[in-house]
Formats: structure tokens, C-alpha cells, sequence
């Protein structure tokens, strides 16, 4: 058997450290060996708790036993760290967006394809079972060539204001998972978006231009078209659906339950309640994105969720951005 990948992590915040966690002590093929985050404290409490050094993300990426990191800083050091990643010549695994400006994507993806080394994006959905279950059956022409994709993504509660303040709005923040899912099922990529929205749940979204209630429709090059609905606010918890009609039938995924314990009584039937975040939801679909990544890099082959998957989504999320602003639809190519 080869040698673990060993991976350091940037940026130990909440998905940092959710990371750090999975690898050192779930992820088949790959260990940690190090974490570094801009507050120090919190770097020694995570690196104390797993049993790795904290060290500085400087000395980390100098460090020849590193072949790869998990970057996972806020957004606007992404850009930088994969760069910095490397020019290190370490394999580079990073948490969704690369940065929200598009030359800044280019750039970092520049840098990696310059080194020649592997860079994988964390859209983590892919990796869920039903999901991927949903991609499969199209793959293998189990409902024929897609003609519908329906994607419904609604969060129990809305994130902090401070948070919203800085995402870059509904689409480069929530439905850039939903981008990347339909794009993924479907096969095909997009030549056209349009965007509508509302402020139902936050008003003082409208003050920044962003809303908490959306739908968005993307018609794809071979004519398949992908229905997206968003909300911020699901009373009865975290809801992830996907569904693909075609013309030999339809496949679709559920969302799964935090148990499956079901009552029936005069009142009617019970059943458990959804997952209440990602990070219940999509536990499996993390491990799994870890394991193919350090696959991939033992292989030398292509992570499965690349750079240019990153540029597509935030692309879309732009052009959605600017269809709902101009109250029209807008061509992919307009934005990039």
C-alpha cells in the first residue's frame, strides 16, 4: 500500500476544523499532519485536540513532509493561498468559492496548472451517495438524454447578517452548490440563466442588493433546462433534492431522515425530522470527496471536482447575479 497523503490545514474556523477532524481520524489514504490559521490560539486548541503541531502557514508550506493542503481560510485569502500552495508544490484542496472575483480564479488556477500540481474545489454534494446515484443513472442512459433538471436547496435559517454581508449574495454563496449539481447531473453545460428573487425572510437583504428567496432557470447548450429554487428559511429543516426527467423516465434524490423510526397512532403517521445543516446532511459526501482526492493524487490523476468547475459555477452565479439586477436573462458568455 502507498503512503498516506499528508495534508496540513489552513484556516481551522468551523469547516477547517470539521476537515482536520475527518482527516485525522476517518479518511482512508490520507492523514493530518498539521494545521495553521491567522488566530493562533485557535490553531494550538485544534492541534492539541488531534495531535498535530500548529504551526504558521508560512512554516507549513515550507514544509517538505506536507504534500498537500486543505485551504479553508475566508474566501478572500484563497486566491493567495492557492498560489502560494503552489509555487510550494504542494497538491492543493480547497474550500468553495476560490474567490468570488473571476480574474482572481484564473489567477490561482493559473498558478496550479503552471506547477503542474492538483487542485480540487469542495463542492462535496458531488460526492453524496443519492446524488451520485441521480448522475449515474443519466450517465448510463437509464432515463435517456435529460430533458428537465429540478434542483431544490433551502436552508433551516438564514446565516448571520455580518455573514451575508461579505458572501457575495445568495448565487456565489448558497446556489453555487446548486450551479455545480446541475451541471453535474445534466451532463451539459450552460449557455443561459435567468434569475428572479425576492426578500421574504431578512429585509435588510435589500439593502445589499441580495435577496433570501429565489428561482433560477439555466438552459443548457443541448437544450436541457434546470430549475433551481432557494430559500434561506425551511421551518422543517435542511431540504436537498435533486431530479432529472428524461424520456425514458425519472430519477431523483430524497432527503434522507436523522432516523427512520416511523409512529403510527390515531393521529395519523410520524416520521423523524430532516438533518438540520450540511454538516449532518452531507457527513458521508465529505469523507467521500477526501478519499477521492488524495486517490487522485496518488494517481496523478485529475481531481474530480476541478479549477474549471469552480470558474463554471461562479460564472453561472454572476450571470444570475446580473439577469436578477437587469430583469432579464443573460448570456453565460457575457460574464465570462
Amino acid at each position: 500500500m502507498s503512503a498516506p497523503l499528508r495534508v496540513g490545514v489552513i484556516g481551522v474556523g468551523r469547516i477547517g476544523r470539521m476537515h482536520a477532524e475527518l482527516l485525522a481520524r476517518r479518511v482512508a489514504g490520507a492523514r493530518l499532519v498539521a494545521v495553521s490559521d491567522t488566530v493562533e490560539a485557535l490553531a494550538a486548541e485544534v492541534g492539541a485536540a488531534l495531535g498535530v503541531s500548529a504551526v504558521s502557514t508560512g512554516a507549513l508550506l515550507a514544509d517538505p513532509s506536507v504534500d498537500a493542503v486543505a485551504v479553508c481560510a475566508p474566501t478572500e485569502a484563497h486566491a493567495d493561498l492557492i498560489v502560494q500552495a503552489a509555487s510550494a508544490g504542494k497538491a492543493v484542496f480547497c474550500e468553495k468559492p476560490v474567490s468570488l472575483d473571476l480574474a482572481e480564479v484564473d489567477r490561482a488556477l493559473g498558478a496550479a496548472r503552471e506547477a503542474g500540481v492538483a487542485l480540487m474545489v469542495g463542492f462535496n454534494r458531488r460526492f453524496d451517495p443519492s446524488h451520485a446515484a441521480v448522475r449515474e443513472a443519466v450517465a448510463n442512459g437509464s432515463v435517456g438524454v435529460p430533458h428537465l433538471v429540478r434542483v431544490t436547496s433551502r436552508d433551516p435559517e438564514p446565516p448571520p447578517f455580518s455573514y451575508a454581508q461579505g458572501s457575495g449574495g445568495i448565487f456565489l454563496d448558497m446556489t453555487v452548490h446548486d450551479f455545480d449539481m446541475a451541471r453535474f447531473v445534466a451532463g451539459s453545460e450552460v449557455a443561459k440563466v435567468y434569475a428572479a428573487g425576492a426578500v421574504r425572510i431578512v429585509p435588510e437583504l435589500a439593502g445589499l442588493g441580495d435577496v433570501d428567496t429565489a428561482v433560477v432557470v439555466l438552459h443548457h447548450v443541448d437544450g436541457c433546462l434546470s430549475m433551481i429554487d432557494n430559500s434561506r428559511k425551511a421551518a422543517y429543516g435542511y431540504d436537498q433534492r435533486v431530479e432529472v426527467l428524461g424520456p425514458e423516465g425519472l430519477v431523483a434524490s430524497d432527503n434522507p431522515l436523522v432516523n427512520t423510526t416511523l409512529l403510527r397512532d390515531a393521529e395519523g403517521t410520524k416520521t423523524a425530522k430532516l438533518p438540520y445543516f450540511f454538516v449532518q446532511r452531507y457527513a458521508e459526501s465529505y469523507l467521500r470527496q477526501w478519499e477521492a482526492f488524495a486517490e487522485a493524487v496518488a494517481q496523478g490523476s485529475p481531481p474530480p471536482t476541478s479549477g474549471e468547475d469552480a470558474r463554471a459555477a461562479l460564472v453561472l452565479g454572476l450571470a444570475a447575479k446580473k439577469s436578477l439586477a437587469e430583469g432579464r436573462p443573460v448570456l453565460v458568455e457575457e460574464v465570462g
